[in-house]
């Protein structure tokens, strides 16, 4: 079915005929699926602002809900959005031309959020967390402008496990960013479908593709950040351990309050011994 032109959606035009890239595109297709499901992503008459980079995941996550909605698989309306944050050297016209040229509707929003940035943030600190939250503020607005319920974004399988060793060495908590989210005012969804994707999942399929990557270094290197010396860690163990970070992954899932230490998720000052002489029924 999927080897069909017929069936074939203008961003999948082109698509390698081999048996390891069908295999990518269906695995990649089945785990995003998985994840729009487990974490009940649909809701009636759906609008989603679809976040576009340029970057390798979010033209996987792009194409993959393209594929589904082409297969009446995904009942919602899409609508692609790039925001261009002013940053030298971003390549203004490569996905105007790129969404034009692949039939997806989409609104390109320019708000130079890259000049507040580097005015607010003093030289050597990392000003990735403003520009996050400026680039977020944004995308709220526009998905309202656009009517949208929810905006989606292209963080996959790693950064959520990446995000999740940052939080624990440097935070102090046990926390991640989760599929869906509320945003504080309580009117819109955030969606990370691509929640079990693997990042060299992205890099294939964007490479086999041959999408226009946008390069995500247009701020400059940062030496030192947090985020590369998580992922620095993980591909030890990876190396060490193939699968390990599957497992880690599987472990966000299978969380257990009660062998935790935090009392708001467990009631500890509720346990109690059963009476004497009670029956006691044991484990199998």
């Amino acid at each position: 079915m999927l080897d069909d032109k017929t069936e074939i959606h203008p961003l999948f035009e082109g698509a390698p005929k081999t048996t390891e890239f069908k295999k990518l595109r269906k695995r990649i297709l089945r785990q995003t699926r998985e994840a729009i499901e487990q974490y009940g992503m649909i809701e009636p008459d759906a609008r989603w602002l679809v976040c576009l980079s340029g970057g390798k995941d979010s033209y996987t996550l792009l194409a993959v809900l393209h594929e589904l909605k082409w297969r009446g698989l995904l009942p919602v309306e899409l609508l692609a959005c790039n925001l261009d944050q002013g940053q030298p050297g971003f390549p203004a016209t490569v996905l105007p031309e790129f969404l034009e040229r692949m039939q997806v509707p989409h609104r390109i929003e320019y708000k130079d959020t890259y000049s507040i940035v580097m005015d607010k943030i003093p030289a050597g600190r990392t000003f990735c967390a403003l520009c996050s939250r400026l680039r977020r503020g944004n995308l709220y607005r526009i998905a309202r402008e656009e009517g949208c319920s929810a905006v989606v974004l292209g963080h996959h399988r790693d950064d959520i496990l990446e995000t999740f060793f940052m939080n624990l060495f440097h935070g102090g908590r046990l926390a991640t960013i989760p599929p869906k989210l509320v945003n504080e005012d309580k009117d819109l969804f955030l969606y990370r479908p691509l929640a079990h994707v693997t990042e060299q999942d992205c890099d294939n399929f964007a490479k086999a593709m041959n999408y226009p990557i946008i390069p995500c270094d247009l701020c400059g290197s940062q030496d030192g950040l947090q985020r590369q010396q998580v992922k620095v860690i993980l591909d030890g163990w990876e190396a060490s351990h193939p699968g390990r970070r599957q497992i880690l992954f599987r472990a966000l899932a299978n969380a257990r309050p009660s062998h935790l230490l935090d009392p708001k998720l467990f009631d500890f000052m509720s346990l109690s011994l059963a009476p004497a002489g009670a029956e006691i029924n044991s484990p199998d």
